[in-house]
């Protein structure tokens, strides 16, 4: 326009727009590499989990009273199949726990009231409800499974009132349901008590995600409530809890409506109005878009790892005591074979012949494979390092042997007089076979828990520090005392010939 000016808003440069679009585009791309690989961190914890569960290796002795670890193991496997996500809640009864549950699913599925953790009504078939009980508390929670979205499951999970239990079975409670969960909720419903705190930190141990739901907000003045959010927030849970994990709601409110009367009055009744839930149910959907696989896959493999140490500890103990056994036999038939053979070589050869059926009947208890020669291979190793009492056996067997050999030729010669020295030094020569094989035993088992393997430490380490662990005099008089119990018999039976 002649003679006019012209108005435009001011526009970025070029190069702006091309840094904002190519910014853009670094954020998008950026975010497609945290989802692949948040998809690839839950594909290596399903493959984890499902080789974890495929490859027990437990026998059916070990697997006796093992059978509710190997359950969740299973479950968790299925939760990881299925993207299950588990919400659990807590708090003192009254609170509005349930309340806050049926709020967030739009259905009254959790019962509240006086039957307080009891579903009268649980037919719906769109939802899958179990009761059931959590570890060793007998404490028993609800859970509700929602219907799945594509591959995906919700599922929320009410327990018991936190004051409805002592606090040591609230406490083991929380932890094992804790241990389960993806994402806790607390539910409060004005200033904390001193329970609640104490309930609330312990699960804060747990490190799983929280959520501090302030409930029944609509009981109290705007005022009022706001000063009890506020000592909560600065005062209560400070040290535990930021303020964006801290949620205000109004699960179950009761609205005044005005009714008219029969006789024409105005009157008020309170009848339950719209939940206010839609903040918490925007936090819990945050928490579930920025981290939910993660969380799962998470969790899952952390409580999965405990349930294996629990396992793999009661399979080694179980192994050890049938290891023990195992042992002991073989030093009693090692000890009363030596006793009673008058034949120093024979005396050598049965030595061996025990020392190697005993280490291939361990390596077959710990499941592994091991050959006649690999066992000979390690009794030579162990025994070379064993030092000491290796060289005491031999002697024993080379020197008590021919002894015992010329006492035993000559009891007939002597009427049976020389039966009791020739017992003795019998007795002594096989204890200390014994020991020998006992030491040997104990070296076995330790290399064969250790998935045949010495460690970071050479066989002389490892056997010198079994060795220092042993008590010598109280392993060779339990060896005499059997021994002596079996020779007695033998004894008695030499004299009634």
């Amino acid at each position: 326009m002649a003679g006019g000016t012209i108005l435009t808003d001011s526009l970025p440069e070029p190069d702006f727009l091309d840094s904002l679009a190519s910014d853009q585009e670094l954020d998008r791309a950026i975010l497609s590499v945290e989802e692949i690989q948040a998809e690839l961190n839950y594909k290596q914890a399903q493959d984890a989990l499902r080789d974890l569960v495929t490859n027990l290796d437990l026998t059916p002795k070990e697997q006796a009273g093992l059978e509710s670890q190997i359950n969740d193991l299973t479950n968790l496997l299925d939760k990881l199949e299925h993207s299950c996500i588990q919400i659990a809640a807590f708090g003192m009864v009254g609170r509005g726990k349930s309340s806050v549950l049926n709020a967030l699913l739009g259905q009254p599925v959790f019962e509240t009231g006086a039957l307080h953790g009891v579903t009268r009504d649980s037919h719906n078939a769109n939802w899958q409800l179990t009761q059931e009980t959590v570890g060793d508390t007998n404490q028993e929670i609800l859970r509700v499974a929602l219907p799945s979205i594509g591959d995906s499951q919700i599922q929320l999970i009410d327990t018991p009132g936190i004051d409805e239990v002592d606090g040591e079975t609230r406490e083991a409670l929380a932890i094992a349901v804790a241990k389960q969960a993806d994402l806790l909720l607390f539910i409060i419903a004005g200033d904390m008590t001193k329970v609640e705190y104490e309930a609330l930190s312990k699960l804060r141990e747990s490190g799983k995600p929280m959520l501090l739901v302030f409930n029944k907000i609509d009981q109290y003045p705007d005022a009022d409530r706001q000063a009890i959010y506020c000592k909560i927030r600065d005062e209560r849970v400070r040290q535990l809890l930021s303020p964006e994990e801290i949620v205000m709601v109004a699960a179950s409110p009761l609205v005044a409506v005005a009714t008219r009367r029969a006789d024409g009055t105005v009157g008020v009744k309170r009848r339950p109005g719209t939940p206010q839930i839609q903040d918490l149910k925007l936090k819990i959907l945050d928490i579930l878009h920025r981290e939910g696989k993660s969380l799962v896959a998470l969790n899952t493999m952390l409580y999965a790892g405990d349930l294996n140490e629990q396992l793999v500890k009661r399979k080694m103990t179980i192994r050890e005591e049938s290891a023990n056994q195992i042992i002991w036999k073989a030093v009693m038939t090692k000890a009363v074979a030596i006793a009673l053979n008058p034949v120093t070589v024979l005396d050598i050869l049965t030595a061996t012949v025990i020392d190697v059926v005993m280490i291939l009947t361990l390596s077959k208890l710990y499941g592994i494979s091991m050959t006649q020669q690999g066992a000979i291979g390690l009794l030579q190793k162990i025994a070379l390092s064993m030092g000491g009492i290796g060289a005491s056996e031999l002697l024993a067997t080379l020197g008590l042997g021919s002894l015992k050999g010329l006492l035993g030729l000559s009891v007939p010669a002597t009427g049976g007089v020389s039966l009791a020295p020739y017992l003795s030094v019998a007795v002594t020569q096989a204890g200390v076979a014994g020991v020998s094989t006992y030491a040997i035993g104990q070296v076995t088992k330790f290399y064969l828990a250790n998935g045949a393997s010495w460690g970071p430490d050479s066989p002389k380490t490892i056997v010198s520090r079994i060795l220092s662990s042993l008590d010598e005099t109280s392993i060779l008089n339990r060896i005499k005392g059997e021994l002596e119990a079996k020779l007695g018999r033998q004894r008695l039976d030499l004299k009634t010939r």
